[in-house]
Formats: structure tokens, C-alpha cells, sequence
């Protein structure tokens, strides 16, 4: 293998290190990311030789300009040649990278017969999830090699939710999951979701550090999607305070002194359950997670009993826990205290209860001029993750989410239910404060509150 002087980033190095069979390596514009899989690709075709590998972008006038233009560049001429009319590097040790084009669903059946041990997207936003499927059957080989698809990306296009789901989704990033390739099939896929901002490109901020002041003037959606390489941003999003580098946090031991909630929303198509910490700051911290469908209320109530460590201050639910069942005669409250969990009701204010939701969400700056707020959800609660940032407006009433997807909505209710318990209970309490000072009563002093 010939010896290379190339400058990389790290996020470049993590991007060509990664033993994922699916790697995504996307975020902000200007991440460094084209020349990352440029790199990469070099340096995939002079260590294996007689390996084949290609790189698509949505059109060719999109590859001429600007991949095929910076592999040019710095590819090493004494090592490859590029053949203009079949668009391809080709290597002294036999090894080739093809430059092609998918503009279309159907332009995937020209490949129908190709074989490549690794294949590359560029922009993959700009595909289909078909398409990506489709090329991912033609990675295979005879021999030995590492196969790989491995893209790059930016928030948006026709192709946004699936990336997005596929990779961003599926739990912490920098970090490689285990996966189905795909929901037809049982074959477990290993993906990894690098993200990458302007700032991990020291070479692009050196030699223009107006670029960023460039991405400022851009309208508030295009300017957090390509400056921060924030995914949770669409038309008609209710929470638009989410950003997910902010809001989600590694987890941490969480302190025994720390008063620790429960709060859920429950129906017989899902318990969405959570355990909330606050801190004497009075921030919250989102810690563990328990989300299922077909559980009775029995069953409920002991899964969370048996995930319960710690001791809860208070056990939220929402009013409607405290109708009665025909059948039974007795409520989904009254099931969960015969397990020994007293619930206890929140306001069901949606209206005002979104709109704590979005404080306890709102973004500041800390005191050392860091971006923070004042609840956090450890990685681990995937479903409030992954939900959170999805849902959108009601279209009818101002204020209030869609009620579809429903599944979006679970986990969003119950947290809804300890925003607005914390917030407004200190508000409702004080009524007692209208009885006069010297007023006699035979209740101790300690209970009027």
C-alpha cells in the first residue's frame, strides 16, 4: 500500500474506521463529509486490491461538479487514472471506483447485475429508501473483503424521515447498533450514525470562517438543519425548542438524595412510563424508560413495580386512571394501590400543559455560555427520543398536538403530565392562604398544605 499525506478531522477518521456495515456520516453542511468518503474510498481501493467500489449522487451533473471535480484533486495520479467517458478511477493494483447516478427509482435496475464491496451515498437524503435498499442487495463478492455501504448527508430532502429514522433514531450516535436490514427480513444489519458540524472542519473554518456568518442569514429551519445538523426539524413539528445535542444526555448515577417521580400514560395499546429525577436546581433528568403495548393494568402495575429501584416521591397519572371499569367496578388507580402504588392525579390541561412543556424544554445558556435546559433525557428512554421531536400541530385546535400518528403521542402525554404537575401545583396550592390567619382549626398546622 503506497504511503498517503493526507490531512483528515477526526470525525473524517471515525468515518473511515468504522466497522459497521451501514455508516452514515451526516449533520451540518460543511461537516467535511464529501472529502471524508473521498478519502476513504482511497484508501479502501489501495489496500484491497482488484476491489470494486462506486459512489452515487442523485444526478451526474451533481457528481461532475463536485465529487469526480475534488477526487481530481487530490487523487494521486501515479497510482490511478480517471477514465472521463466511463467515469471511473482506475488503480495500478486493479482496483476501481465508479462514479453513478440514481435519479430515478427505476435507474436502480441498471446495477441489477453489478457487484461492489462497498458502496457509497453522497448526499443520501437525496434517495429514496427504496433505492438504498435496492443497492444495498448489490453489495457482495467472492472474496474476502470488508463490505460496506457507507453515506453521507445533510438534514432534508425527499429522503429525510427514512434516513432519519434508519440511522439518527435507532439510539446513540458515534456508537454501532445492531439492526434489522430491514423490516422484511429477519438479517440483522450493524449501523452506525456519525454526526458531523461545521466545527469539527478546522480546514474549512481556516480558510473561510465567513462561512458560518453565510449559514446565519439562511431562515430559522435551514439555518438549524445546516449550521447545528439538527434532524427534528420539519413543517407543522410542535416542539421546535428539541434540539437533540441539548435535550439528550449519557446517563449518570442518579443521586439517592434526589427526589425521583413516576409519570405515565396508559391505555391497553401501550404503557408509557417514566422515571423523572430533579436536582436541587430544579432540573429534571429523564432516566429510564419502560414502553409496551398489551399490558392489562395487573400487568402494568407490577412491570413498573420491577423496574421501580429507587424510592418515588410521587406516582403521576393523568384523570382519566381514575374512571371506573364496568366490568370490574374498579379503576385502573385502584388496581395500581392494591400493588401498593398510590397515584396521584395531574392537571389535564393540554392546552397549558404543552406549554410548560415547552419551558421545561426552552434552550438558555448556562452560566459558562453552554446551550442547556432544564430537562434532560438520558439516551437510554428511546421512544421519548424518538417520538418527542415528531409530533406536529393540530390542525384544528390552536395549541394543542395531532392526535395522529397516535403512537407519537404516548410517551409525549406522560411527560406532558409532570411538566404540568411541577409547574402548576404551586399555583393551585395556595388557596388555603385565603383563610384567615386567626382562624380555629383542629387540623395540625402541618396538613393545611
Amino acid at each position: 500500500m503506497a504511503e498517503l499525506n493526507i490531512e483528515i478531522t477526526k470525525k473524517q477518521k471515525l468515518f473511515i474506521d468504522s466497522p459497521a456495515f451501514e455508516t452514515f456520516f451526516g449533520g451540518a453542511a460543511g461537516g467535511g463529509k464529501s472529502r471524508g468518503q473521498l478519502t476513504d474510498a482511497l484508501i479502501y481501493a489501495l489496500k484491497y486490491p482488484q476491489s470494486k467500489q462506486i459512489l452515487f449522487r442523485s444526478t451526474f451533473p451533481d457528481l461532475e461538479k463536485s465529487i469526480i471535480r475534488e477526487s481530481l484533486k487530490f487523487y494521486p495520479m501515479n497510482l490511478a487514472k480517471y477514465n472521463d467517458s466511463k467515469h471511473t478511477w482506475k488503480f495500478t493494483n486493479g482496483s476501481i471506483i465508479d462514479f453513478g447516478y440514481i435519479a430515478y427509482e427505476k435507474d436502480v435496475f441498471q446495477y441489477q447485475s453489478a457487484e461492489y464491496d462497498v458502496i457509497r451515498f453522497d448526499e443520501l437524503t437525496h434517495f429514496t429508501e427504496f433505492m438504498y435498499l435496492y443497492m444495498i442487495s448489490r453489495c457482495r463478492g467472492a472474496n474476502s473483503y470488508p463490505k460496506a455501504i457507507k453515506s453521507t448527508g445533510n438534514p432534508g430532502g425527499i429522503g429525510h424521515a427514512w434516513v432519519k429514522e434508519r440511522f439518527i433514531d435507532i439510539g446513540e450516535p458515534n456508537k454501532v447498533h445492531k439492526c434489522q436490514l430491514s423490516s422484511e427480513t429477519k438479517t440483522e444489519s450493524t449501523r452506525i450514525f456519525i454526526p458531523s458540524l461545521i466545527q469539527d472542519n478546522k480546514f474549512l473554518l481556516e480558510n473561510d470562517p465567513e462561512y458560518v456568518d453565510r449559514l446565519d442569514n439562511l431562515p430559522e429551519k435551514e439555518r438549524k438543519a445546516l449550521k447545528f445538523g439538527i434532524w427534528d426539524i420539519f413543517d407543522g413539528q410542535f416542539f421546535t425548542e428539541w434540539r437533540r445535542d441539548v435535550h439528550v444526555i449519557e446517563p449518570f448515577e442518579i443521586p439517592k438524595d434526589w427526589y425521583v417521580y413516576f409519570v405515565m400514560d396508559y391505555g391497553l395499546d401501550k404503557l408509557a412510563g417514566y422515571w423523572i429525577a430533579v436536582d436541587y436546581d430544579n432540573n429534571a433528568y429523564v432516566f429510564r424508560e419502560v414502553y409496551e403495548s398489551n399490558l392489562l393494568v395487573s400487568q402494568a402495575r407490577d412491570k413498573t413495580i420491577a423496574m421501580t429501584d429507587e424510592d418515588v416521591y410521587l406516582y403521576l397519572a393523568p384523570p382519566d386512571m381514575w374512571n371506573r371499569h364496568k366490568e370490574t367496578g374498579k379503576s385502573t388507580a385502584d388496581i395500581f394501590a392494591e400493588g401498593g402504588i398510590d397515584l396521584y392525579k395531574t392537571n389535564n390541561d393540554r392546552i397549558q400543559g404543552w406549554l410548560q412543556m415547552k419551558e421545561w424544554l426552552k434552550v438558555f445558556k448556562d452560566e459558562q455560555g453552554q446551550d442547556t435546559s432544564r430537562l434532560k433525557i438520558f439516551s437510554t428512554c428511546k421512544n421519548l427520543i424518538r417520538c418527542l421531536p415528531q409530533v406536529q400541530h393540530d390542525e384544528k385546535k390552536v395549541g394543542d398536538i395531532a392526535n395522529e400518528p397516535h403512537e407519537l403521542t404516548h410517551s409525549v402525554d406522560a411527560i406532558r403530565g409532570f411538566c404540568v404537575y411541577w409547574t402548576l401545583e404551586p399555583i393551585l396550592v395556595p388557596e388555603v392562604e385565603q383563610i384567615p390567619f386567626e382562624l380555629q382549626t383542629d387540623e395540625p398546622e402541618e396538613n393545611w398544605w
